[in-house]
């Protein structure tokens, strides 16, 4: 959590025990305007980099995201409250980012030839565009930047990064990674800066792109803010993702691999498993086992390696989700387990599971930040995609089912989301795209997509003389 203490610095607040930990100062206008010409400045010579020189840095940055694990992973968990062996998991995952990246890239972004009408010659050349801003949200401090940043760089552009204030610890720290790394100056910085502030850099000549991980009104706002400028966006919003536990499924397994979806990183998580529809044929038998697999669940200090679920981030966000929970219940839920605000310090929710799920109420129609599970029964599994599908959403989902080619073709054909997964449960690959449909946002990162999304791919078209 972030306090406003004057109107140019804040504090960070440790969720665990709702202490402050560090003192912000907020940049001035003129600093923010500085910062924006050096990134331009950068960008000049680091698009004239080949892919390989790139990648040799981009390698280096994710060896130094190693030489700093320690520091990192205690600063993530103290800032937002995951757990510290997930901070661990996090970083690896950003390390293993920059390799895929720096291995893939020169083929990714590699020119192409075509031949044209006239039978001549064209060539497609993927040029950067300049200045990429992007505005990150808390839940993955680390991940979340080096999504963008690293397709951004390896690309030729030079990122401009607005984090979440209540981990801009973090947001310093990946700086200094970056520059001990060796990527050249300017090429990213941290902009500590308020949301009117924001807007402006938006508005900036020199910025060419924009990308905002965070909710759906913020990617309506933010997207209005860029449409208006003409430049071009990435949008990685909420969703509240379906699980459909199928007639023929391991319910075992099922329940395993969705109590982790579930809780996974406390449970705040855009693509974590939300809604679970599982058919009348087995809705009785996993109803039980989840249930009591969520009970079990240990409550505490996310830096205790006995710890299944942290605190939440945020004293507000913990309010918010409480209210969901308890609309949902006046709406006709009911509550299975978990549903009540702990005693004592910190921003602790427990895992909770709430059955009589239905429309109208929040824990169907919105999307649950927390470690909040809607159960749902369906007549078949026909039904259960159905009901998956009834969603302004469409980040994720997964299908549990010993016939794997039938969920697939479920999958390919019918699942209305950028990303299913099949009797697992996942978070992201670096080779696979990353992205949502429908209120979940659009545009792709990861699997080398996301170093074309702010690129010119520039045709050259060379007659036959």
């Amino acid at each position: 959590m972030a306090t406003t203490t004057t109107d140019k610095t804040f504090k960070t607040i440790n969720p665990a025990n709702g202490k402050p930990l560090t003192t912000h100062t907020l940049m001035t206008d003129e600093q923010v305007a500085d910062t924006i010409q050096k990134s331009h400045e950068a960008f000049k010579k680091w698009k004239f980099k080949s892919v390989e020189e790139r990648g040799k840095i981009i390698s280096a940055i994710g060896e130094e995201l190693q030489n700093y694990k320690k520091e990192l992973a205690d600063m993530m968990t103290s800032e937002m409250g995951k757990l510290l062996k997930q901070s661990e998991q996090e970083i690896d995952l950003c390390s293993a980012i920059c390799s895929f990246s720096a291995k893939n890239a020169p083929d990714a972004l590699k020119s192409e030839e075509r031949e044209i009408s006239d039978g001549g010659r064209g060539i497609i050349t993927y040029a950067p565009l300049g200045v990429i801003y992007g505005i990150q949200p808390w839940n993955y401090p680390a991940y979340q930047v080096i999504r963008y940043t690293i397709a951004n760089l390896m690309a030729g552009n030079s990122v401009l990064l607005k984090h979440a204030e209540n981990v801009t610890g973090t947001a310093k720290l990946l700086k200094s990674i970056f520059d001990t790394a060796g990527l050249p100056e300017g090429l990213f910085n941290v902009l500590v800066i308020t949301h009117d502030q924001s807007d402006t850099i938006i508005e900036h000549e020199l910025v060419r792109g924009v990308t905002l991980t965070g909710s759906p009104g913020a990617g309506k706002k933010i997207g209005e803010k860029a449409g208006g400028e003409l430049k071009k966006m990435v949008l990685e919003l909420g969703s509240n993702d379906a699980y459909l536990i199928l007639d023929d499924a391991d319910i075992d397994l099922a329940v395993e691999k969705c109590i982790q979806g579930r809780i996974y990183n406390n449970g705040e998580t855009c693509i974590a498993a939300k809604r679970f529809i599982a058919t009348e044929a087995v809705y009785d038998e996993f109803r039980e086992k989840f249930v009591k697999g969520m009970k079990a669940l240990k409550l505490g200090d996310p830096t205790d390696s006995e710890t299944d679920l942290g605190p939440m981030a945020r004293k507000d966000l913990r309010e918010k989700l409480h209210e969901q929970v308890q609309k949902s219940v006046q709406h006709g839920a009911e509550i299975l387990c978990g549903g009540k605000l702990p005693e004592g310090d910190g921003f602790y929710y427990p895992a909770t599971v709430l059955v009589q799920v239905s429309e109208g109420q929040p824990a169907y129609d919105d999307e649950l930040f927390g470690p909040v599970a809607s159960l749902i029964k369906a007549k078949d599994n026909e039904d259960a995609m159905r009901i998956a599908n009834d969603s302004r959403f469409g980040l994720g989902g997964g299908i549990f089912s010993k016939n794997v080619d039938k969920a697939v073709e479920m999958a390919s054909k019918y699942f209305d989301t950028g990303m299913v997964f099949i009797n697992s449960f996942g978070l992201a690959e670096p080779n696979m795209p990353f992205g949502g449909v429908k209120n979940s946002g659009y545009g792709r990162e990861h699997g080398g997509f996301g170093m074309k999304e702010f690129v010119n791919a520039k045709s050259i078209m060379i007659g036959d003389a």
